[in-house]
C-alpha cells in the first residue's frame, strides 16, 4: 500500500551545519496495517512522517501509495499535501475551540475540494463519531471535552475524509499515564476494526509494542531494525535496539565453541561460562555482547537444575507492586532481575540465577550509537 524507498532529507540548522534528518530510509506498509517509527528525539522519525504527508520535501527518494507516486526525486514528482488524501493527527490536536464536536468534524468536509450536501455531511460525521465513541456528545463544546475525548475528536476529524493513509505523530504524549494506556486500547481497536493503514510516530517503546503490526527502530536518521514487536523485543539485532526498547543486561563475552544442544554458542562471559543463542555466525575467540532481559533471569534460593546457573548476591531490591526488581552482583558484574513479589530474598543474601540459552542473545556491539536523551 505505502512504499518508501531510499528517502534522504538534509537541511542546514541555524548555525549552517547540515542536519542529516533521514538517511536511506526504506520500508513498506501493507494495507490495513499499523506501522510504527520508533526512536529517540532527533532520530528522523517525524521528518520521515512529514515527508510522507508532503509537509517536507526530501532531497532524494520515492514515496508511492497504491502504486502511485506522491513524491519522486528522480521523476520530479511532488503531490501537494492537500491532494494526497491523507489524514493526520499531531501531538497538539489543533481542535477549533469555538466549534462544538460535530462542527469540528464537519469542517474538513465543508472546506474540502469535494462538495457534499448537508445530509451527506451529517451522515459522514455521525458515522465517524460513532466509530470513536463520541456520537453522544456531538453538540458539546470542544473545550469542555476531556483529554481522551479531544484525542478521539482529532482522530474523527482525520477519519471523516476517508483517507487512504492515517498519519499519527505522538498523538498520546499529552495524556496522563492511565489515560494514555486506555487510549492505546482504543486506538488499536479502531485501527483494527476500520482497517486503517496507519503510520505511527512515537518515542514511547510501550506504545510501539502495544499498537504495532511492525516497528522500524530509528537512530541518527537511519532505520536500524524492522520487525514485529516480538522480534524487536526478543531478538534485537544490535546494542542500540536492545538498550532503547525495554530494559536489558549486557554481558561481555568471548565465543568458545558452537553449542550443539541449543543451536547457538558456548561463551566465556563476565559472569562465567554460558550457553547462548545467536542469529549470526562467529569464529572461536570472537568478542561478543550478550543481552538478557531482567524478566528472563530466574531467581532461586536453592541451586536449580539446568544450564546457565550462576550464584549471585542481592545488592538492592525495589518493590513495584506486581513485581520486585532485584539488583544482584556476580563478582563485579551488576545485573537487574525481575521476580514475583512472593520471592523472598534479603539484601546481602546469596541467590542463584538461571537463564535460558534462548533468552541470552548475542548482538552487534555498536557502542558508538547516539544514546537516547
Amino acid at each position: 500500500m505505502l512504499n518508501v524507498n531510499a528517502l534522504y532529507t538534509e537541511y542546514p540548522n541555524d548555525k549552517g551545519a547540515i542536519v542529516k534528518a533521514a538517511q536511506d530510509v526504506s520500508f513498506s506498509v501493507p494495507e490495513g496495517k499499523l506501522f510504527t517509527l520508533l526512536g529517540p528525539s532527533g532520530c528522523g522519525k517525524t521528518t520521515t512522517l512529514r515527508s510522507i504527508a508532503g509537509l517536507e520535501r526530501p532531497n532524494a527518494g520515492d514515496i508511492t501509495v497504491d502504486g502511485e507516486a506522491v513524491y519522486s526525486a528522480g521523476r520530479g514528482i511532488f503531490v501537494a499535501p492537500n491532494k494526497r488524501n491523507f489524514g493526520m493527527v499531531f501531538q497538539s490536536y489543533a481542535i477549533w475551540p469555538h466549534m462544538n464536536v460535530f462542527k469540528n468534524v464537519a469542517f474538513p468536509l465543508e472546506v474540502g475540494r469535494a462538495k457534499f450536501s448537508k445530509a451527506q455531511i451529517e451522515e459522514k460525521v455521525l458515522r465517524v463519531l460513532t466509530a470513536v465513541g463520541l456520537d453522544h456528545v456531538a453538540e458539546r463544546e470542544a473545550t469542555k471535552m476531556s483529554g481522551g475525548q479531544q484525542q478521539r475528536l482529532a482522530l474523527a476529524r482525520a477519519l471523516v475524509m476517508e483517507p487512504k493513509l492515517l498519519l499519527l505523530d505522538e498523538p498520546l504524549s499529552n495524556l496522563d499515564a492511565k489515560l494514555r494506556e486506555r487510549m492505546r486500547f482504543e486506538l488499536k481497536r479502531m485501527q483494527r476494526e476500520l482497517g486503517l493503514t496507519t503510520i505511527y510516530v512515537t518515542h514511547d517503546q510501550s506504545e510501539a509494542l502495544a499498537l504495532s503490526h511492525e516497528i522500524a527502530v530509528m537512530n541518527a536518521g537511519r532505520i536500524v531494525q524492522i520487525g514485529s514487536p516480538r522480534e524487536i523485543y526478543e531478538r534485537p539485532r544490535n546494542r542500540f535496539v536492545a538498550d532503547f526498547v525495554g530494559l536489558t543486561n549486557f554481558l561481555d563475552a568471548t565465543v568458545d565453541l558452537p553449542d550443539g544442544d541449543n543451536d547457538g554458542y558456548r561463551v566465556h562471559s563476565s559472569i562465567g561460562p554460558l550457553a547462548v543463542s545467536s542469529m549470526d555466525p562467529y569464529a572461536r575467540g570472537a568478542a561478543v555482547v550478550i543481552s538478557v532481559r531482567p524478566e528472563d533471569i530466574e531467581l532461586h534460593l536453592q541451586r536449580p537444575e539446568g544450564v546457565n546457573v550462576v550464584e549471585a548476591k542481592v545488592d538492592l531490591k525495589v518493590f513495584l507492586g506486581e513485581y520486585l526488581d532485584y539488583q544482584v552482583l556476580v563478582g563485579d558484574q551488576r545485573l537487574l532481575a525481575r521476580a514475583h513479589p512472593s520471592f523472598k530474598a534479603a539484601v546481602g543474601e546469596s541467590v542463584f540465577l538461571r537463564m535460558s540459552p534462548e533468552k541470552c542473545i548475542t548482538i552487534q556491539d555498536n557502542t558508538n550509537y547516539r544514546k537516547a536523551a
